[in-house]
């Protein structure tokens, strides 16, 4: 593995851990602080402002500069605004740090992307991409427990100085290992924006909005399905995070085979159909502990191998811009997020059971299959196999 793209991939780490500890810390924030829970949450959500504000914004602050500063530059923010959120004495102050710590998030993922792509042998691209965004995978799998586990038992404030130190080790090894690239050719920022012009570009934005809001549906509600549904124990979620984790990471590297070998398109829309699949199947044996607990492995791999293909995807189809296009991607992937919690919450408030998000979940892949179905029949030479 290129030191390069490990580089890359403690970036994402930090970035991973920066995005999800927080809902492993909340209650501890919570009583830290004297607030209340939703109170607690306006930090997950305005973290989520950040990147959607952010992803357009550094890439057009920062597009035509060379591409190992800017990534420093933004992993530099990364360890400064956790460093504040890690000392910040009040409320507000917490606030704004996470307001600037999302401010990078689509940005390095957008600019990674691109760099990985330009660093990896031909016929390799996507799996050069699933590096880096193995940085997320290894979050949920050790960052975030081993956060969680110091902010509960200790101090969430070190959990955070904790991800600032990660951003920092990513800053040195992006300077030691990062070839010196030059600037892409690429349009200017006006110029590049007239991408959003382009059909096929929204198309890919809703798969990425819409189509994976089908994954978050499920993984929001994990625990309670896991609790009331399966009768596993509450000290068993954490041990079910891990698995799902596992699974992020077998499907991250899959993903990113998969679009190597075929187009990144058919194989969006192919993951899409078995996401759909897996998610019917989850809730019909979801009482069952052994193949609920098999099933929720491969619900985790197939939520992630997409996250490859799609990004090879919207490089395809934005020739010239596709550090813009990529980064805007990662903001849709956060509206993604909100929109299947959002969603899969309105059935449980309805008083539906808890596998009920399942099938929320089902019809949001649905509709990000039929956006690839359109896809392929507009499909033209920005849209070709990478195999």
């Amino acid at each position: 593995m290129q030191l390069s793209l490990v580089s890359l991939l403690i970036g994402g780490l930090s970035i991973g851990m920066t995005e999800f500890l927080m809902m492993g810390v909340l209650p501890d924030i919570s009583q830290s602080l004297h607030i209340t829970i939703p109170d607690a949450g306006h930090l997950i959500s305005i973290y989520a402002l950040g990147v959607v504000i952010g992803a357009p914004l550094m890439v057009g602050l920062a597009g035509h500069y060379p591409p190992r500063k800017v990534l420093m530059g933004l992993m530099l923010m990364v360890f400064i605004f956790n460093g504040l959120f890690a000392v910040a004495p009040n409320y507000a102050l917490l606030l704004i740090a996470r307001f600037f710590a999302g401010l990078p998030h689509g940005a390095f993922f957008g600019m990674g992307a691109v760099v990985a792509s330009r660093l990896a042998a031909p016929g390799r691209e996507a799996r050069s991409v699933a590096v880096m965004f193995a940085g997320l995978t290894v979050a949920n799998i050790i960052g975030v427990p081993l956060g969680t586990f110091i902010g509960h038992n200790l101090s969430w404030r070190l959990s955070f100085g904790l991800i600032a130190v990660f951003a920092l080790i990513s800053v040195i090894c992006i300077r030691l290992w990062m070839p010196a690239l030059r600037p892409a050719k690429a349009l200017s920022f006006r110029s590049s924006l007239a991408i959003f012009k382009k059909a096929n570009l929204w198309l890919v934005i809703g798969i990425s909005a819409i189509g994976t809001g089908g994954f978050f549906s499920w993984i929001s509600y994990i625990a309670p399905v896991m609790t009331h549904v399966a009768g596993f124990s509450g000290n068993m979620v954490t041990i079910i995070m891990i698995i799902i984790g596992l699974g992020m990471a077998a499907g991250n590297f899959a993903g990113g085979r998969l679009a190597d070998r075929f187009s990144p398109l058919v194989t969006t829309a192919v993951l899409l159909s078995a996401m759909i699949l897996v998610l019917a199947g989850f809730a019909l044996i979801s009482a069952y502990q052994l193949p609920v607990i098999v099933m929720t492995f491969l619900t985790g791999a197939i939520g992630f191998a997409v996250i490859a293909p799609m990004q090879i995807l919207i490089m395809q189809v934005a020739k010239g811009a596709e550090m813009l296009a990529s980064s805007v991607l990662q903001a849709t992937s956060n509206f993604g997020n909100a929109l299947g919690a959002y969603l899969g919450g309105l059935p449980i408030a309805a008083g539906l059971s808890y596998t009920s998000p399942e099938y929320v979940g089902c019809g949001l892949a649905f509709c990000g299959l039929l956006f690839c179905v359109i896809l392929l029949k507009r499909r033209g030479p920005g849209l070709e196999s990478s195999g």
